[in-house]
This record gives structure tokens, C-alpha cells and sequence, in this order.
């Protein structure tokens, strides 16, 4: 399994997406913390368009070897075709947090 700890970004439609994708990570100890930022401005380009929506952003904190469970348990409850699931690497961290991480995602 890959060691370490990550932060993922998930953009979603609205807060209320956001907030029913958190409860169910949580509900499976796949992170121990999630923030979810409503009303976030997005512009991107999709199928060759350039495109801005509203949108929710979920910045979760979980290990790095839940990843891929993590990716799949998302895409099963987004709406999303290709939702947004980028995890970045936690280089340096506050131990007691980095242990509350460990602990909160066992199990």
C-alpha cells in the first residue's frame, strides 16, 4: 500500500452534492476531514468549449493508499461524467494532525 498522507480536490455542482459525496467518505473511513468550499467560480474547457459554472469545492484529507477507493466511491455518487479527483501530496505536516489522519482512516 502507498505510505503518506494527501490532500484530494473534487469539485462538485453545488454544496448540497458536496455535502452528500462527504457523508458517505466519511461513513467509510476513506478521510477524516473534508472542507467544503460553496459558490467557487469555474472556467474550464470541455469537448472543445470553454465553459464557467458555479461550483462546490471538497478539499479532503485522508492517506494515500485510500486513493483509489477514494476515486471510485466518489465517481459512483457525482453527477459529473469526468468529475475532478486530484490528490496531492502532503510533504510536511503537523504530526498530532498527520496521527489524527491515521487514526480517523483505519479501521
Amino acid at each position: 500500500m502507498k505510505e503518506g498522507y494527501i490532500v484530494v480536490y473534487v469539485t462538485t455542482p453545488n454544496e448540497k452534492t458536496a455535502k452528500k459525496i462527504a457523508k458517505e467518505v466519511l461513513e467509510k473511513r476513506l478521510a477524516a476531514c473534508i472542507n467544503i468550499i460553496p459558490n467557487i467560480y469555474s472556467t474550464y474547457r470541455w469537448r472543445g468549449r470553454i465553459e464557467e459554472d458555479q461550483e462546490a469545492l471538497m478539499i479532503i484529507k485522508t492517506r494515500r493508499g485510500l486513493f483509489d477507493i477514494l476515486a471510485k466511491t466518489i465517481k459512483e455518487k457525482h453527477p459529473y461524467e469526468v468529475p475532478e479527483v486530484i490528490g496531492i501530496p502532503i510533504i510536511e505536516g503537523y504530526n498530532a494532525y498527520l496521527e489524527w489522519i491515521r487514526d480517523e482512516t483505519e479501521g
